[in-house]
């Protein structure tokens, strides 16, 4: 029986375009309590599903069973390598073997490692790039931090006036701007071709707990992360499961997972 839990909610940052009716957003302070982080790391949200790996089987959002939708073949098949490897760890990460609103040019693999559980605990940014690279995952891109959000943050300016200024200094435009490219990935909208990327996850550089109290949000809700998405970034429908397309990775080979060069900010 599968005892894990399912991946925590992710609140939208104030100044995030990409909302629905029932997303939720950080309340007031929430800029104050990540500049006052020892560190934080900023990555490209991709464009996937939402799947975890642990040692019961490979599964999505809701963790109530094993997920065995025709887009998880080659998650289910890499499972099977290693899932006497995972013991207490659950993998989570972006499934884009199904392409959704953004179709990726430069994709070196079908999964992309964003946050590792371990009990009630998620791993450092380092223990999460550790355990990927030893599992033979590529993480989620990541954008190298060149300003600080601590050395320009104050409490004589409104905070999402400071934030939009940080993700300036490290993105180099406006966030606003940065989502009409095609980030790292090569991202594109399949219909039109014009670049774009969904937008951008800000997390603690730490490891931390789903809520530890730092920020006044539900139980269930993150309060060491949150993100940024552009405007109007949902465009699939309900007919999706039935007209989906398989991605492509570059330098394909039949779901291979092993030796992937994958391209990141940092290099």
């Amino acid at each position: 029986m599968n005892k894990s839990r399912k991946y925590g909610r992710s609140l939208h940052a104030q100044i995030s375009l990409g909302t629905t009716s029932d997303d939720r957003f950080m309340p007031n302070g929430y800029v104050k309590a990540f500049a006052a982080m020892n560190g934080l790391v900023l990555t490209e949200k991709l464009d996937g599903q939402n799947n975890c790996f642990n040692k019961h089987g490979i599964f999505a959002r809701s963790h109530a069973s094993p997920s065995h939708h025709p887009w998880d073949k080659p998650l289910r098949e890499k499972w099977n390598l290693i899932k006497n490897d995972l013991k207490d760890l659950e993998i989570f990460g972006e499934n884009m073997f199904g392409i959704h609103s953004i179709a990726y040019s430069k994709l070196a693999s079908y999964f992309y490692v964003f946050a590792i559980r371990e009990g009630s605990n998620w791993l450092s940014w380092e223990e999460v790039k550790f355990y990927a690279a030893l599992l033979d995952f590529p993480t989620v891109p990541e954008i190298k931090i060149t300003t600080k959000l601590k050395t320009i943050y104050t409490d004589k300016k409104p905070e999402n006036d400071l934030l939009e200024k940080w993700l300036v200094c490290n993105l180099n435009m406006h966030w606003t701007e940065s989502v009409k490219t095609a980030g790292l990935l090569g991202g594109h909208d399949p219909n039109t071709k014009k670049h774009c990327s969904e937008g951008f996850v800000i997390r603690n550089i730490d490891g931390f707990k789903t809520n530890d109290g730092t920020i006044k949000v539900a139980s269930n809700e993150f309060n060491n992360l949150f993100k940024l998405v552009r405007p109007k970034h949902v465009k699939t429908d309900v007919h999706w499961s039935k007209t989906w397309k398989k991605a492509t990775l570059i330098n394909y080979d039949k779901y291979n997972w092993t030796g992937y060069k994958y391209l990141s900010y940092n290099k």
